[in-house]
């Protein structure tokens, strides 16, 4: 009786990974054979948007007890960033070994080749040919299954790894130009690290060689789509797998762009659409419409699915909807937006210095840790929080910040003017005690600013660490840090971040009866100086420098602010001098403009 309990509990357990049908149709190409050491390559260009992944991997086929005899090696490429690439093995047991990689590109929007190289002595994973990671601990030796080499498309449940899914971003297609193996043969091979490798096959992918690939037709449990044959296509010498609703299947797009969200900051409203969008109608200025504001340029950047709209009038204490209409898709028959109306977020900038409390909640001026969204300033993605309460922190006396933590975190991101700043990592190791057992990477605006850093090794257990970067530019409205690990999890557990010279330096509450512009401090000064000034009301504001000849030097601020107290720095290397500034308000009710001289001494 208790055998046949445990047959019908395996069955109704598997029955629904094969005739589930889920509201998601994805794609997975694997091998007939299995392979056992050697190097996997593969040239690709991934699916972008947030909530899915596409991927290339080596997979175990499953015994009868597979969590014991789990071997897998993915690249993972998640659609929620731009700049990095997930690397994992994973060995018996279910056994995550987790490195996020940071690059200087966005993997969806051009083709890169990544390779893994597995081997009995390390694993090592290579982009454009050159070496990005390597694992040689002791799971390694683990992974001495024969693996299949399988690529799919496919949108988890797990929203806090691959971020909130929106249905809207569908169709969503990964595009495939090749894939080798190659076998592992030391001493006698022709290429792969030190020429230890022999290649055996490269697939062009000019046709579906049935005699090498089977298309998956299952899915699993985590998986919100079921695998499909019709959404691996064999099209233009490429493999595409497709990820789509279950109105459709295959490579086509009937669904229009969608915005999905759009938010405005200084004379700027930032529009992010669907997928990669037209761009002669994306920069028609009169697609979009802003009740009682100006639109006057529209620009595609560099993603092709954000729009910038430069506008005016925008007053920061009200609220707009934003209309779009005539944007067109890219694709072969082009679908066109018909009208669309969203509600614009409208920032809040965060008051200096910005210190968070990361991985806890409000703590004295630290504001409260949270994920980050288009809704919010600053936030995390990936990994979770944690707490060690009533630990005593040594050399702080801000014990609870260090007590908590976010772990397994990937990013941390702020919306900042642009400009340069000062940044301190607040970091503690509170569940360690010996060397070695947590190691990861530190990368702030694609500078490492940190390599294998060990923080038990730096300081010990249950003490503060911190790593200050004195000059951080920032170009894009949004301060970038990126955490990549090497043995266990990233952590980190609190944020600083000092305005050095920013367009806005600091907004207090204060709300002043009048405006005005304060002399510049120190004066005279020798490369930098604050100039702090008031706004009776929300105003568009402009500050510009000019020579004793009266020719402009440089431009200040040129945005929408609201009413408050402000201080902005202005970091020169001119020669000594006299020079001028020039404030000018336009609000509802009236326009402020006062000029103010100061000197400069080298």
């Amino acid at each position: 009786m208790k055998k046949y309990l445990y047959f019908i509990l395996a069955i109704s357990m598997l029955l629904p990974l094969y005739v589930s049908a889920k509201q998601y149709k994805g794609g997975e190409l694997r091998t007939k054979e299995s392979y056992t050491y050697g190097r996997f390559e593969v040239c690709y260009k991934s699916s972008a948007g947030c909530g899915q992944t596409s991927t290339f991997f080596t997979y175990h086929d499953f015994t009868s007890d597979w969590i014991n005899n789990w071997n897998e090696l993915d690249i993972e490429i998640l659609g929620r960033y731009t700049d990095d690439i997930q690397f994992n093995a994973i060995t018996p047991g279910r056994s995550n070994h987790v490195h996020h990689h940071w690059v200087d590109f966005n993997p969806s929007l051009d083709f890169h080749t990544y390779a893994i190289e597995w081997t009995p002595d390390y694993v090592a994973w290579f982009i454009d040919g050159e070496e990005a990671y390597r694992q040689t601990g002791e799971h390694v030796s683990t992974l001495d299954k024969p693996q299949k080499i399988m690529m799919n498309i496919w949108n988890p449940v797990y929203e806090g790894w691959v971020g909130s899914w929106d249905n809207r971003i569908l169709p969503l297609f990964a595009y495939y130009d090749w894939v080798s193996y190659a076998s592992y043969t030391p001493g006698e091979g022709n290429t792969g690290t030190n020429n230890e490798f022999k290649l055996e096959w490269t697939d062009n992918f000019n046709t579906w060689d049935q005699s090498r690939w089977d298309k998956a037709t299952h899915t699993f449990e985590g998986n919100n789509c079921d695998f499909l044959p019709e959404n691996i296509v064999f099209r233009d010498g490429m493999m595409i797998l497709c990820l789509m609703d279950n109105e459709n299947t295959g490579y086509v797009d009937h669904n229009p762009p969608a915005v999905l969200w759009a938010r405005a900051y200084g004379n700027t409203v930032e529009v992010v659409f669907s997928e990669d969008v037209e761009e002669t109608s994306a920069e028609d200025t009169s697609n979009y419409a802003i009740l009682g504001v100006t639109v006057s340029e529209a620009k595609l950047q560099s993603n092709n699915r954000t729009v910038k709209l430069t506008v005016s009038d925008l007053d920061f204490d009200s609220q707009y909807n934003l209309v779009v209409l005539g944007i067109k898709d890219k694709s072969e028959t082009p679908n066109n937006l018909i009208g669309q109306v969203v509600s614009i977020v409208m920032s809040s900038p965060l008051p200096f210095p910005v210190k968070i409390n990361v991985g806890g909640f409000t703590y004295n001026d630290y504001l409260s840790d949270q994920e980050w969204s288009e809704n919010v300033e600053y936030g995390y993605l990936d990994g979770e929080a944690a707490e060690h309460s009533n630990q005593q922190i040594q050399g702080t006396e801000e014990d609870q910040i260090y007590r908590t933590e976010h772990r397994g975190i990937v990013g941390y991101k702020v919306r900042v003017p642009n400009g340069v700043y000062k940044v301190t990592l607040m970091m503690a190791e509170n569940y360690f005690n010996e060397d070695s057992s947590r190691v990861f990477d530190i990368n702030i605006e694609g500078n490492y600013i940190a390599r294998n850093i060990d923080i038990f090794q730096e300081v010990g257990a249950n003490a503060a660490f911190n790593i200050v970067v004195d000059s951080v530019n920032v170009a894009d409205q949004t301060l970038d840090i990126h955490f990549g690990a090497i043995k266990d999890n990233a952590l980190l557990n609190g944020l600083i971040v000092e305005a050095i010279s920013a367009d806005i330096h600091e907004e207090n509450n204060i709300l002043p009866n009048k405006f005005y512009l304060e002399q510049n401090h120190p004066n005279p000064f020798n490369s930098f100086t604050t100039i702090e000034y008031g706004l009776a009301e929300s105003s568009f504001v402009s500050m510009r420098v000019y020579d004793i000849c009266g020719r402009e030097i440089e431009s200040l601020i040129h945005k929408s602010q609201r009413a408050g107290v402000y201080e902005v720095t202005w970091q020169t290397h001119l020669s000594s001098g006299i020079y001028f500034y020039k404030i000018e308000a336009v609000s509802k009710h009236r326009i402020f403009t006062e000029i103010k001289k100061m000197l400069l001494i080298k």
